[in-house]
């Protein structure tokens, strides 16, 4: 694998600024790999080679399931090299071996599913009110698709933008987090060994402000989908408006986990810590906010407590190893600050809260398991993302209250209800102002099924036939059997 190099227009090349960048391993700092950095140039060289392949039509004009079997074969390319990306994974991010090596089966099957929904929609024949006339409503691609992806999924979040952008016969331009890019860099090795014509997949790396910013901005970009943090979606919402180009945004949510005293105990708590502490808080769906049933509030955070001081941090690849490091110093300083400001607006620590004192954890970026308890709505560590292994709780006392609170946010991403009663759990489910809820279970997703937010969680979906619709553009053909004179101006 070559970090020297971005793939433009179906080759290999060097950023024009000849800079580079160290790839860091967060569980020890060591400089895993060092990657080129690119630029403004570097993005503009790529935009124009996907705008010249998607004009030219090779992709687009090709059967939509000739498409698809690229598509396909890339899936099966990533299942042939599992390991080897999911070690890659793990070296980027610190997580854990087994959760990246369920992330590459989970993005094998991504490519797989939309691979498969490629020639899946030929288009709607509607009733025309006019006689002897006929209509239809067809599908197209949108054009030269700008894809931004975050750092704590690298790569399952590019899948989500590849697949379906290619499957619709778009050209893209991808460009993955500067800190995490091996396993994008390595898909797109095997998407040149799958043989997609040069220009339609295009990747470039480098920082957000400069690659990134590119994007966003140019006029030959005819949708960007971004995946990150709520302040730069606005920004790329902006850039994006100088030329009405269509936006995609996942900027991630303060998610409630609601439990209910009727819930199955011991699997609720289970559940509650694998919400929140999973790859140490940095999903964007966490279950960040735990309501709990006021009636087994203490029972259920003693129990939470105990588990939760128990949970093994070390090395990804460590087989004992149940939560890896935090991605960087810097965002461990974030973590950091909004646990002080846990403490300073009143809500009570009740464990974790610092750095471990292990000596083989000094040098990474580790950050102990985090519960506060006597939190309200109205705290900023409850409202905002803090993106790190820190969990508030909150209490209520009736159906009312818990959904009065779950919706009580800006974001609308995801969330949760425990309760063995059917009824009440829709009952909830059915007001949560969420894009997806779960009910007894926490983190599922699977490509069939869309994923995206409410309110300030963004803007459209992905995954699912939706997320295939969002790379496409809705033409109306109209056809008169029977032409002829109108005679209006005689």
């Amino acid at each position: 694998m070559n970090l020297q190099k971005m793939l433009i227009n179906g080759e290999w090349v060097h950023a024009q600024s000849e800079e580079t960048r160290d790839i860091i391993n967060p569980y020890n700092q060591e400089v895993i790999a060092t990657a080129v950095e690119g630029n403004e140039q570097d993005t503009r060289a790529a935009i124009q080679a996907a705008r010249e392949a998607f004009d030219d039509g090779i992709w687009s004009a090709l059967p939509a399931n000739e498409r698809g079997e690229y598509v396909y074969q890339i899936g099966l390319l990533i299942r042939r090299d599992l390991q080897e990306l999911a070690e890659l994974e793990t070296w980027d991010t610190g997580k854990t071996l087994q959760e990246s090596k369920e992330d590459m089966d989970d993005i094998a099957n991504v490519f797989l599913y939309f691979g498969g929904l490629a020639d899946k929609d030929g288009g709607d024949k509607i009733p025309s009110p006019m006689p002897d006339s006929e209509s239809k409503v067809v599908r197209e691609p949108v054009g030269v698709c700008g894809q931004i992806t975050p750092w704590n999924y690298p790569l399952l979040q590019a899948s989500w933008k590849i697949a379906p952008a290619l499957a619709a016969g778009n050209t893209i331009i991808m460009k993955p987090s500067e800190i995490t890019p091996l396993t994008t860099v390595k898909v797109f090795e095997l998407i040149e060994e799958a043989g997609i014509p040069e220009g339609v997949a295009n990747l470039v790396l480098g920082a957000g402000a400069t690659a990134g910013a590119e994007l966003s901005e140019n006029r030959d970009i005819d949708l960007i989908s971004f995946t990150g943090g709520i302040e730069t979606g606005k920004t790329i919402m902006q850039a994006a408006s100088h030329n009405v180009k269509k936006i995609a945004l996942e900027l991630g949510g303060k998610n409630p986990n609601i439990v209910f005293a009727d819930a199955d105990f011991t699997t609720a708590v289970d559940q509650a810590l694998n919400a929140v502490f999973f790859h140490a808080g940095q999903v964007c769906s966490a279950g960040a906010r735990l309501l709990v049933e006021e009636s087994i509030h203490d029972e259920f955070v003693n129990a939470l407590t105990e588990r939760t001081k128990r949970i093994k941090l070390g090395n990804g690849f460590d087989d004992d190893t149940q939560s890896g490091p935090l991605i960087s110093s810097e965002h461990r300083d974030k973590v950091e600050k909004y646990v002080d400001i846990g403490k300073q607006e009143g809500a009570t620590l009740v464990t974790g809260g610092k750095r471990p004192d292990d000596p083989e954890l000094q040098d990474g970026f580790f950050y102990l398991p985090t519960i506060f308890t006597n939190c309200t709505s109205d705290m900023r560590i409850v409202q905002e993302e803090v993106f790190g292994p820190v969990l508030t709780v909150e209490t209520f006392q009736s159906q009312e209250d818990a959904i009065k609170l779950a919706n009580d946010t800006i974001y609308g991403l995801a969330g949760a209800v425990w309760t063995q009663d059917v009824a009440k759990a829709e009952f909830v489910a059915e007001r949560l102002r969420l894009g997806t809820v779960w009910i007894n279970d926490f983190h599922p997703y699977f490509a069939q099924a869309p994923w995206g937010g409410y309110k300030q969680s963004g803007i459209g979906r992905e995954l699912g036939r939706e997320g295939m619709e969002e790379y496409t553009e809705v033409k109306h053909i109209y056809r008169n059997k029977k032409p002829e004179p109108f005679y209006w101006f005689k």
